[in-house]
């Protein structure tokens, strides 16, 4: 079972998952974190750059979860503008230790390969942070995708390309496809940590830890992880059937074993 951390507010919870990623960078310096974009994760990144003040991160390395195919890099949508505006340039992280999927068309075919192959060659993710998705999606991997998936090139959805579209002029310009870490990758990090907020969440929160492990619900693959934290707020919480023993175990948990 997932470990399930209910906490009081967004900013609460990027608190708490920071003080573990600092840790972690304190006792591996060459840590590799999986890193998401979107809303979800940035109360940790925020919560970061604070508490890193003074930690040596330069040689703290990093993988995307995904990248549309297609975008110029310097689009400020593509997933490597983000990651470059939102996380390595507030936490001063080295560019060149930072990793996207390749989403040029010239050698797309393989680019899914090449990006497991150099996570591989860093041993691999320590702490891989997640969004999930109201459909249950992680990632980019949409209802229906295999938990044994690997990196790969996928069709978005009409409805994610009208979700994203807000960051577009227009919804022409949303990319048809993304290549995106698959659920096998993501399973392969060591140590996962789900967030989500808000009552819209709550659902689909509530399947994940608490319902059938189905590949119609994306989420539920992290019931097969042996070291998951999932971080709520009070709204997102809400549909959890073991909400009161989730607080219970945590309140009463040995401070050295952290998150």
């Amino acid at each position: 079972m997932a470990e399930v951390v209910i906490v009081e507010n967004p900013a609460a919870a990027g608190a708490l998952v920071a003080a573990e990623i600092v840790r972690l960078i304190q006792h591996r310096p060459d840590a590799v974190l999986g890193l998401a974009t979107g809303s979800t994760p940035l109360p940790v990144y925020e919560a970061l750059h604070s508490r890193l003040a003074g930690t040596d991160v330069s040689q703290v390395r990093g993988f995307a979860l995904d990248e549309y195919v297609g975008i110029d890099p310097a689009h400020p949508e593509s997933y490597r503008s983000v990651i470059t505006r939102e996380v390595v340039e507030p936490l001063g992280l080295d560019p060149a230790l930072i990793r996207t999927p390749n989403g040029a068309t010239d050698g797309i075919e393989h680019a899914g390969d090449d990006y497991e192959a150099a996570i591989e060659a860093a041993g691999g993710v320590d702490l891989q942070i997640l969004g999930i998705g109201t459909d249950g999606h992680i990632g980019f991997n949409e209802p229906g995708s295999s938990f044994a998936s690997r990196t790969r090139v996928k069709t978005l959805t009409e409805q994610t390309r009208k979700d994203n579209a807000r960051f577009f002029d227009s919804i022409d310009d949303v990319p048809m496809h993304c290549i995106t870490q698959g659920l096998g990758t993501i399973l392969r990090a060591r140590h996962l940590v789900l967030l989500a907020f808000g009552e819209g969440k709550a659902q689909a929160v509530a399947q994940a830890v608490e319902g059938p492990v189905s590949a119609m619900l994306p989420g539920s693959a992290i019931q097969l992880h042996e070291h998951v934290t999932v971080v709520v707020d009070e709204a997102a919480a809400s549909q959890l059937q073991l909400a009161d023993y989730y607080r219970y175990t945590f309140d009463n948990k040995p401070a050295w074993q952290g998150l």
